[in-house]
């Protein structure tokens, strides 16, 4: 390089990610029908006509799966992803360049852009052109320079982590969004570990690089300083979580996977979009640039060298080349229009950097022209173009290693092997991974995406639900898909058939579908394996109707809703209320208020619905005083049982799930059932030695454990940690006296006996919360803390300075009883400054005994069998323990 390089006049033509044709390209148009963009000379465009890519190319594109990308945008919430899908949106030229960043165009909802955050994930696919010269850059096959992009923009509230879920089982790449400001927060976490289990790759980027130039006006090193730690936070998560069989999936600036950007003015780039622009210019190998760009690497203009020290031979410093080479030009522009604008030296920047600014342009001033000037300079939707196709798989190279976590079944049979292969030939395999209200009220389409065969309008396929097993006919049903069609944001289009690698909305299955499930052709098919949430349905409500006459309604509306969401659940208790739970207080607000959701939508009545309410569960801290005995009622049976805690393994988090193999070490027996629902979190064990007629029971003694462990003894709430052992029987030798009528209601007496007799207890779910606040708030912040009895986190990373920023991080444990309302609070206490973020963290237990008179934890047992319509009064224990 000359040693008086200037990097705005020596940076060349404006478009640094030249390699791909821009959104005005005459052939880069969306993959099907879109309001059309009339191109005028100067680059604007007025969106009042329509143009169509023809069916033919369409649908040729879509058959060549490596030259797919099906990627998810996943982040925090308010870290920007909307706001940075519009530049790729714009580059498709779906929206005009000038409304990339405002438009959020990927939010179809009222009450989305009501309330500014995504609620529920929307599908686009989208068409660009690669150019024949830089296609050697993808690291896998590919055909030809055209590329369909099917782009899903998920949710960032933690409230509706579900849909991020089902978003990621369809796809095979995610672009993670950080904020330069708040760097990596809890649901960045939490999304990210999600993919990578999924086995989904990674590439970051990191937005509102904006807020850093304009509102804190950081320098240039402390600003690569705060994104080296955004980049090692999200390569720590990764270490931790990825799978083997996805590589080397670590992001780093100098090979790529990383992207700095702002989404709200419609600019970004990549190192490799300055090294290939410096390349050219200086003749250098751009990779070799690349590697300079980054880290500790130093350009020393007087000797023309290269070198990793910071200092000259005579002790000067040098100034780091990524300050110099990509923020100097940068801070350049920045500091010449907002600092000192003169209109004539803006003048001659823009002609060094060859940009040609629009005649409604150049009148601009301050922020507007900026984001005209950086979105022409360093247009965000090349940047994400080109970390989405070169580093993210295709959908062939994908499902190469993503079956083995995908396919229930063996490795070896044909679905596995048309799945493998990507193969549009092979056996059909589709997942379904959410359903989709239609425009046609009560309708829905069916999500998914098609990992095997093709599947087309008309054809008759199996429908599988989550609890299909092979070989069996529950949960299955044979119907034929009536139509096909592409989610298209706000609208879809029709496709006479969808093959291998692509994702799809399917028409006519809705009423056999749930939430989920796998379709197939073939009758050998395992399912596909049933998604993991990352949150928890702990906040409940009951609703019902003003009108008694209205009750049927209401109770399809109920299955209605429960379908379109894959967390809420909906049951009828005993008490007759019909319960909606969620995962917080946000996403019950949003299923019962908001448009397209219940009263609205699927009920269409007037409703009543009660204050959010918790569930707890029962649990026991100790070993039952004395053996609990309980007799049949015929009195020909007797059944000797212990309950005892199975620890503190498990009230955590993700360690929630009792081990078998646990509760093998803790003493010996076997282990007959897990409950309730035969997967729940307490044990029935066997610790009896040659009892007659002991097998003959058992499936009586399972369904005991069940109804026991469903409803608990001391507020009928679902019991947590809990052994049960079976110490000894007495069973008569007639078999007509041991029947299930009179061993289950006997199960169930002995273990709440056993229960009252090991200091039972209650357990709450606590939430997570994390705060961003700024410093002159952090004691608002404490204070709405404490008044909700939350537990500060007391380690070094309870309260952590963003170095750089007055910004606080503050986490504690805060119980969901306490978080009603919390939201408001604290917004208020801190004049609006504050915003949390929730996610059910794990189970407590709570201080106290519900058997002690007068204690906070009896008067919590009244008020929930109040509600539940029960005697107000805990059951005394001769209620259940038998003498002998």
């Amino acid at each position: 390089m000359p040693p008086d390089a200037d990097p705005v006049s020596t940076f060349g033509p404006v478009n640094v990610g030249d390699s791909y044709r821009s959104s005005t390209d005459p052939r880069t148009y969306l993959a099907l029908a879109q309001p059309r963009s009339s191109i005028s000379n100067n680059g604007t465009r007025a969106d009042d006509a329509f143009q169509y890519l023809p069916p033919d190319e369409v649908r040729s594109l879509m058959s060549k799966a490596t030259n797919i990308r099906n990627i998810s945008v996943i982040a925090h919430v308010d870290h920007g992803k909307s706001t940075l899908t519009d530049s790729l949106v714009s580059k498709a030229g779906i929206i005009a360049n000038s409304n990339a960043g405002t438009t959020r165009y990927t939010d179809t909802r009222a009450d989305e852009k009501e309330r500014g955050i995504t609620i529920k994930s929307t599908a686009l696919s989208m068409y660009f052109e690669l150019r024949e010269d830089d296609i050697a850059a993808v690291k896998q096959k590919t055909d030809g320079p055209s590329f369909l992009v099917n782009l899903i923009d998920s949710p960032g509230h933690i409230d509706f982590s579900s849909e991020v879920t089902a978003a990621l089982r369809v796809t095979d790449g995610a672009v993670v969004v950080v904020d330069t400001i708040e760097g990596v927060c809890v649901q960045t976490e939490i999304v990210l570990r999600q993919a990578l289990s999924e086995r989904i790759k990674p590439v970051l980027v990191i937005n509102k690089v904006d807020r850093a130039l304009l509102e804190l006006q950081i320098g240039p090193e402390v600003l690569y300083q705060s994104f080296c730690r955004t980049i090692e936070s999200v390569n720590v998560i990764i270490a931790l979580h990825h799978d083997t069989a996805l590589g080397d999936v670590q992001v780093n600036p100098d090979d790529g996977t990383v992207a700095f950007a702002s989404g709200l003015h419609g600019w970004g780039f990549t190192l490799r979009q300055f090294a290939n622009r410096y390349a050219k210019k200086f003749g250098v190998d751009r990779d070799k640039m690349m590697k300079k760009l980054w880290g500790d690497n130093y350009y020393n203009a007087a000797t023309r060298k290269w070198t990793t020290v910071g200092t000259d031979a005579h002790g000067k410093p040098l100034e780091r080349a990524f300050n110099v080479f990509v923020l100097g030009p940068i801070y350049k522009i920045v500091d010449m229009i907002m600092h000192h604008p003169d209109p004539a030296a803006v003048t001659a920047m823009l002609e060094k950097l060859e940009i040609k600014l629009d005649e409604g342009e150049r009148d601009l001033r301050d922020k507007r022209l900026l984001k005209a000037v950086m979105q022409k300079f360093l247009p965000a939707g090349d940047s994400l173009l080109e970390m989405i196709v070169i580093h993210l798989p295709s959908a062939v190279t994908a499902q190469a290693y993503r079956v083995d976590t995908l396919y229930e079944g063996p490795m070896d049979d044909e679905s596995a092997l048309g799945i493998r292969t990507c193969d549009p030939g092979g056996p059909l395999v589709v997942y379904v991974s959410k359903m989709v209200p239609t425009s046609d009220r009560g309708r829905f389409y069916a999500f998914g995406r098609v990992f095997s065969g093709t599947v087309r309008g008309g054809s008759k396929v199996r429908i599988q639900g989550p609890n299909f097993v092979p070989g069996k006919k529950h949960d299955l049903f044979v119907k034929s898909i009536q139509r096909t069609v592409l989610m298209m944001g706000r609208n879809v289009e029709a496709l006479e058939d969808c093959p291998a690698g692509n994702i799809v909305g399917l028409v006519g299955i809705d009423q056999f579908l749930l939430k989920s499930g796998t379709l197939t052709t073939s009758e050998t098919a395992h399912n596909m394996r049933v998604m993991r949430f990352s949150v928890a349905a702990v906040v409940q409500v009951a609703v019902e109707v003003k009108n008694p006459a209205d009750l049927p309604k209401l109770v399809e509306g109920l299955k209605r809703l429960s379908k379109s969401d894959p967390c809420v659940q909906t049951w009828i208790a005993e008490t007759g209320e019909h319960i909606v739970a969620g995962a917080g207080e946000l996403h019950i607000e949003i299923c019962m208020k908001a448009r397209l959701d219940l009263e609205e939508d699927y009920a269409c009545v007037p409703l009543k619905v009660s204050r959010p309410v918790v569930p707890y569960r029962e649990t026991v801290t100790a070993e039952s005083s004395i053996i609990a005995l309980a007799k049949s009622q015929n009195k020909h049976n007797r059944l000797y049982v212990k309950a005892m805690p199975l620890g503190r393994r498990g009230h955590r988090g993700n360690r929630g799930r009792e081990d078998r193999s646990s509760a093998r070490l803790q003493n010996s027996g076997a282990i007959w059932a897990f409950g309730p629902d035969n997967t729940g979190p307490n044990l029935f064990v066997d610790g009896t030695k040659g009892i007659a007629y002991l097998n003959e029971i058992k499936d009586s003694c399972v369904a005991g454990l069940q109804w026991a462990a469903k409803e608990g003894v001391c507020a009928e709430e679902n019991m947590r940690g809990v052994r049960f052992n079976l110490l000894d029987a007495v069973l008569h030798s007639d078999s007509i006296h041991r029947g299930g009528g009179q061993i289950i209601p006997a199960v169930r007496r002995v273990m709440n006996a056993a229960c009252l007799l090991a200091e039972p207890a209650l357990m709450e779910p606590v939430y997570l919360v994390e705060i961003q606040c700024p410093e002159a708030v952090v004691g608002d912040t404490y204070s709405c803390l404490n008044k909700r009895r939350a537990q500060i986190l007391s380690d070094r990373d309870s309260e952590d300075q963003r170095p750089g920023t007055a910004m606080f991080t503050i986490k504690a444990y805060l119980p969901v009883a306490e978080s009603f309302g919390f939201t408001h609070q604290l917004r208020a206490d801190t004049k609006g400054q504050v915003f949390p973020q929730s996610v059910f963290n794990h189970w407590e237990v709570m201080s106290g005994s519900p058997l002690e008179k007068g204690s906070k934890l009896e008067e919590l047992v009244i008020k929930i069998r109040t509600r539940k319509g029960l005697n107000p009064a805990v059951p005394a224990l001769d209620n259940y323990l038998d003498r002998l």
